[in-house]
């Protein structure tokens, strides 16, 4: 795949937060079943209602900072259509000078899921793909998953994998149903190994798992952590110190808005006082180089 995504300059942004849910279209569609949406909201106790690709762009555009956005396909696990990645892709495009969109496709469809990954990226031209393994039901560790993530390495893009505990379902019976073991890291150990031109990003502080996430990154040239959907002041000492030293290269600025405001992110990112070069290569360096967004 071409490198770069057209209309979008990182020398004219002075951040890329690199974790945007856009969960809702115009038509009001969102990418999960109400109920869920509203118990997260309660979970983050967040009074941030979710914005349209262009009210995103918007936000950005104010905060002269660019932002990757996506949905999460779990039309299987969910029994739930989310909002259309074909409209994510079109809003991005009508705001490439803020928005990057990634695409999203169910693991558990199988070769749909793989046909779909390939006609999200050659023809709508997504930079890369969301995955949620306790929300979408699937072991990204499972053999049976090959095919897809093959297909991307192929297409030349990353993945952005949740992982540790989830707000999704906290707090409910069961939580939802959902499986907090499908998200941990070291299930991407094996997908990193198995596809080593594969850059694939952890993304959040990998709670309780942290430790797993950090040996990861060190270890895998290709796997990548993100700082999204934890305040930073509570990021755990050992996250805070590798991100500042032999891992400074390899972690992003990411917010989880809307659940996590970028304003939040950012206020409390500067308490930690980190040098400035590594600030640079954090906030805006780091993931311009990640996504190719420098061009050839």
């Amino acid at each position: 795949m071409s490198a770069g995504w057209p209309g979008f300059d990182p020398a004219k942004v002075s951040m890329i937060d690199v974790h945007v849910h856009v969960s809702i279209d115009e038509s009001g569609r969102t990418a999960s079943p109400p109920a869920l949406t509203e118990a997260m909201a309660a979970y983050f106790k967040s009074s941030e209602k979710p914005r349209t690709v262009d009210q995103t762009a918007e936000y950005y555009r104010a905060r002269n900072t660019g932002a990757v956005v996506f949905t999460v396909d779990a039309t299987t696990n969910l029994d739930h259509r989310p909002n259309s990645v074909d409209d994510l892709v079109a809003g991005a495009r009508r705001n490439a000078d803020v928005l990057i969109p990634f695409g999203s496709v169910d693991p558990l469809q199988g070769e749909a899921a793989v046909e779909e990954a390939r006609r999200q990226a050659i023809e709508l031209g997504v930079r890369g793909f969301k995955f949620h393994p306790s929300v979408q039901a699937f072991d990204p560790s499972d053999p049976a998953y090959i095919p897809l993530f093959a297909a991307i390495e192929e297409l030349g893009l990353p993945i952005l994998v949740h992982t540790g505990q989830t707000g999704a379902g906290a707090g409910l019976p069961g939580g939802w149903g959902f499986r907090l073991s499908l998200s941990n890291p070291m299930l991407l150990d094996d997908v990193a190994a198995r596809h080593p031109h594969l850059p694939v990003i952890m993304a959040h502080p990998s709670v309780p798992w942290q430790d797993e996430a950090i040996s990861i990154a060190t270890h895998k040239a290709n796997a990548w952590i993100d700082l999204s959907g934890w305040s930073p002041k509570y990021f755990p000492p050992a996250l805070v110190r590798a991100a500042r030293t032999y891992l400074k290269k390899k972690v992003l600025f990411g917010s989880d808005m809307p659940a996590l405001t970028a304003e939040r992110w950012l206020t409390d990112f500067a308490l930690l006082e980190y040098p400035d070069d590594v600030r640079a290569m954090i906030l805006k360096d780091n993931a311009v180089r990640l996504l190719g967004l420098a061009g050839e």
